[in-house]
């Protein structure tokens, strides 16, 4: 059904491929980190909320203080998901190399824009991720 390539042909692929799964390696320590941010901010609404049930503390504070991690919530959950994104195209760039190599089609241009939408997802989720530490610490309280 596909015409055997080469060994040398292989490699060759696998060696293009070991630049988008170094972008993958990044695109997921990113995501590990604002996971764990996120959890963070779920926590710490959790808190807020159970001070607020409890009647312990400002309300209005408490209000103010969960519309804020609400607000973060939503640019981490942005951000994710345009890193999930990223991922998904560097593994359609991948797929893409490997069946040039095996349906002999000249997938280049097809490559260069999964890679280009992968780089702008990958981009625009550390601009929200920027947007997000700012907005955290914007709300900043130190003693």
């Amino acid at each position: 059904m596909f015409p055997d390539p080469s060994v040398a042909a292989v490699a060759q692929v696998i060696q293009l491929a070991v630049a988008p799964v170094f972008l993958l390696t990044g695109v997921g320590a990113t995501l590990g980190v604002l996971a764990n941010r996120l959890a963070r901010i779920i926590d710490r609404a959790r808190a807020q909320e159970a001070r607020r049930d409890a009647g312990a503390g400002n309300a209005d504070e408490i209000a103010a203080d969960l519309a804020h991690l609400s607000q973060r919530a939503r640019l981490v959950y942005h951000a994710i998901s345009m890193l999930v994104v990223s991922a998904l195209l560097v593994g359609f760039v991948i797929i893409s190399l490997f069946l040039g190599v095996f349906l002999e089609a000249s997938l280049g241009g097809l490559i260069a824009v999964l890679f280009i939408g992968a780089m702008i997802s990958f981009i625009a989720a550390l601009m929200v991720f920027l947007r997000e530490v700012y907005v955290g610490t914007q709300g900043l309280r130190i003693g």
